[in-house]
């Protein structure tokens, strides 16, 4: 089985492993206790804290461990805004963010009204990253916090920190930096306030998460507190499992600089050779400021639930944001926000180790794997290839009712008519699915047809070849 989900959750790191097995031996006592067992496990408790500073950036001193990415998320947006209520609570993310700051953003701490606080989110480009400029006048007087993630955890494009946190910073507005995705890879460039990250993104347990705060940022912690962490994350320590987090983020940087050279060769390949086996395709993601092992591609014509099914019978474990593939029926927020197509949506993440001939075989395989769920939807050639020519009949127009159909049916329905209309001629596609307002418009770009935008339920595209 070839496992390419590693930004959803890296593999263990061999260095894990016996870390975690020496900390159970030897850091089960409590560190705050001064006998014996105790100052053997608060040693090892300040070790561990020293090595995942120096591999963020910042003093130790500034750094608490918490039970998860997520919590560490939610911290460190709570205690900010509560610590800058007297500036205001005017929040500033990208449209890109991870869920957890994103529902952060939209719920006051502590708050008993209900209301959340005024949040702006700054547009991206079809890349998936924003722009320094708008960033910057995103920020108001009243605004309390700034977040941007370093690289996006769907798209793997990396966002421009280091200028973002320079506008923060003559605006007096402290930036959180979700780090997750990246910082098994480096530090995160650039005068960022606040960082977060998740221990299982690089390779450590699960249940681990990195909060590091500046000093001189305004800070107060919500909830009921003790003496444990800086007052910060109440509840004993897991111990063992934070000296495991550490020693395997201090050994996956140290093997950083080479596996990101030789996963990236690799992703090359993936960005350059699916779309020249599989027809009608979308690689997304900026092709350079990227993540070395990610890359993400979209597939007309695809029922993205039934291709990743397909590929795990194949022995490919990879994700999708596509909308059939989620609880919600509704597209990533991220492929949203970058208005690309969403329909068979494959990201795939190559966990470090990966090697070629996996790649290979994955290259192999796919094709066959995407024609067999497009026959299998019904799509026929004459639609892959872009409609065929004009009917002799060809109506100047013509509607196509997919009203309580899903992604990806209204976009098939669509091309399967295309060539009953002449050169200049609509398709009005009558549609309530989430996922046509992006597909449509996409499929309309990939195909070289003009889309009239949208009126309600109402898609028109015009037929321009």
């Amino acid at each position: 089985m070839a496992y390419f989900d590693s930004a959803s959750s890296a593999p263990l790191h061999p260095v894990a492993h016996e870390a975690l097995r020496a900390a159970l031996d030897e850091g089960w006592a409590d560190p705050a206790r001064l006998y014996r067992e105790g100052r053997r496990a608060r040693l090892l408790l300040d070790a561990a804290r020293e090595a995942a500073a120096e591999a963020v950036g910042c003093r130790p001193d500034e750094l608490v461990f918490t039970p998860s990415g997520t919590y560490a998320v939610h911290s460190a947006m709570a205690g900010s805004l509560a610590g800058r209520r007297r500036v205001g609570a005017h929040v500033v993310v990208s449209a890109v963010e991870h869920s957890s700051v994103l529902h952060g953003a939209h719920t006051r701490p502590g708050g008993a009204d209900g209301d959340g606080p005024a949040v702006t989110e700054v547009p991206v480009g079809r890349t998936g990253a924003v722009s320094p400029k708008a960033y910057a006048a995103a920020l108001r007087p009243d605004t309390a916090l700034a977040c941007l993630q370093s690289a996006n955890h769907e798209v793997g494009t990396v966002q421009p920190v280091e200028a973002v946190a320079e506008a923060c910073r003559a605006a007096g507005v402290p930036l959180l930096v979700d780090a997750a995705q990246s910082l098994g890879w480096g530090p995160v460039d650039g005068g960022w306030s606040l960082l977060t990250a998740s221990a299982h993104k690089w390779g450590g347990p699960a249940g681990v998460g990195l909060l590091a705060v500046r000093k001189g940022v305004r800070f107060a912690p919500q909830g009921p507190v003790d003496e444990r962490e800086s007052g910060r994350v109440p509840g004993f320590e897991n111990l063992p499992a934070i000296v495991a987090a550490a020693a395997s983020l201090r050994a996956v940087r140290s093997e950083a600089e080479r596996e990101a050279a030789r996963l990236r060769v690799l992703v090359d390949r993936i960005r350059a050779r699916v779309p020249e086996l599989v027809p009608d395709v979308e690689v997304v993601g900026d092709p350079v400021h990227r993540l070395p092992h990610l890359v993400t591609f979209s597939c007309l014509y695809v029922d993205g639930e039934t291709l990743l099914h397909e590929l795990d019978r194949a022995e490919f474990s990879v994700s999708s944001g596509s909308s059939c593939t989620s609880s919600t029926l509704t597209p990533s927020h991220v492929l949203r926000a970058m208005g690309v197509l969403s329909e068979g949506n494959v990201r795939v993440s190559l966990p470090s180790g990966t090697q070629e001939a996996e790649v290979e075989r994955f290259l192999e395989v796919l094709p066959g794997v995407v024609a067999g769920v497009r026959e299998r939807l019904g799509v026929p050639a004459a639609a892959r290839e872009g409609g065929g020519g004009t009917a002799p009949d060809a109506a100047a127009s013509v509607v196509v009712d997919a009203l309580g159909k899903l992604c990806p049916i209204p976009v098939i329905e669509l091309a399967k008519v295309i060539g009953d209309v002449p050169v200049g001629g609509t398709v009005t596609v009558l549609s309530d699915d989430e996922a046509a307002r992006l597909d449509i418009p996409a499929w309309c770009e990939m195909r070289g047809h003009e889309y009239g935008g949208r009126s309600g339920t109402a898609f028109l595209v015009r037929r321009l070849a």
